[in-house]
C-alpha cells in the first residue's frame, strides 16, 4: 500500500488520517511538486490531473482523497477504527455530511486556509477581500454545524465519521488563523473541533 503526496497538502493529509486511523501500514512517498514531479508522466499514470494524493494498494489506483478514504474504511472496516455506520439510515445522515463538507464546508475553507495559512508561508499577499467574502459564508455554514452538534456529538451522529475525519486538515490551518474566532464562538462547533483534532491516529500524522 503506497500513498504518494505532499505532508502539508490537505488533500494528502485527509488520506494520511485515514491510514492512521485504520491503524494500517503503508509506505509514503514524498512529491517534490517544486521539482515537478507530479506533471512526470510516470505520476500522471497515477492521477491523471497531476494532484496530490495518489494512491495504491495492490493492482488498485485511486485518487481523490474522499475516495481513498472511502476504500480504506470500507475495504479494512475491521481494522482501527470503524469509520463507517451499517445501518442504513444512519448510514444516510453520515452521507449528506459528507457531501456537506465537501460541496459546503471546503470550498469557502480551503480559501481561507489558502489566504490566511498557506500564502504568508509562501511570502505572498493575502487578500482582504476574498477572506472578508469566505470568512461571511464560513459562518453560515458553522450556523448549521452549530444547530447540528447541539443534537449529536460529532456530524453524523455519536460517533466519530468520515463525515468528521474529512473537515481536520483544513480546520487544523484555519486553528491557526483569525477565522479561529468563528469556531470559538459556537460552543458546539468549538467542542468537536478540539476533539477530533486531539484524536491520537491524527496527532500521528499532523504537521507540527
Amino acid at each position: 500500500m503506497k500513498l504518494y503526496g505532499v505532508p502539508i497538502s490537505t488533500a494528502t493529509l485527509r488520506a494520511l488520517a485515514c491510514l492512521s486511523e485504520k491503524n494500517l501500514d503503508y509506505e509514503f512517498v514524498p512529491v517534490n511538486m517544486s521539482a515537478k514531479e507530479h506533471k512526470t508522466p510516470q505520476f500522471l499514470s497515477r492521477n491523471p490531473f497531476g494532484q496530490v494524493p495518489a494512491f495504491e494498494d495492490a493492482d488498485l489506483k485511486l485518487f481523490e482523497s474522499r475516495a481513498i478514504t472511502q476504500y480504506l474504511a470500507h475495504t479494512y472496516e475491521d481494522k482501527g477504527t470503524d469509520l463507517i455506520i451499517r445501518d442504513p439510515k444512519k448510514m444516510a445522515i453520515v452521507a449528506v455530511w459528507i457531501e456537506v463538507e465537501s460541496q459546503r464546508f471546503d470550498p469557502v475553507a480551503s480559501k481561507l486556509s489558502w489566504e490566511l495559512a498557506f500564502k504568508p508561508k509562501f511570502g505572498m499577499v493575502t487578500d482582504d477581500a476574498v477572506v472578508e467574502e469566505n470568512e461571511k459564508k464560513l459562518e453560515e455554514v458553522l450556523d448549521v454545524y452549530e444547530s447540528r452538534l447541539s443534537e449529536s456529538k460529532y456530524l453524523g451522529g455519536d460517533c466519530f465519521t468520515l463525515a468528521d475525519l474529512h473537515h481536520l486538515p483544513v480546520v487544523m490551518y484555519l486553528m491557526g488563523t483569525k477565522v479561529k474566532k468563528l469556531f470559538d464562538a459556537r460552543p458546539h462547533v468549538k467542542a468537536w473541533a478540539a476533539e477530533i483534532q486531539s484524536r491520537p491516529a491524527w496527532l500521528k500524522v499532523a504537521p507540527s
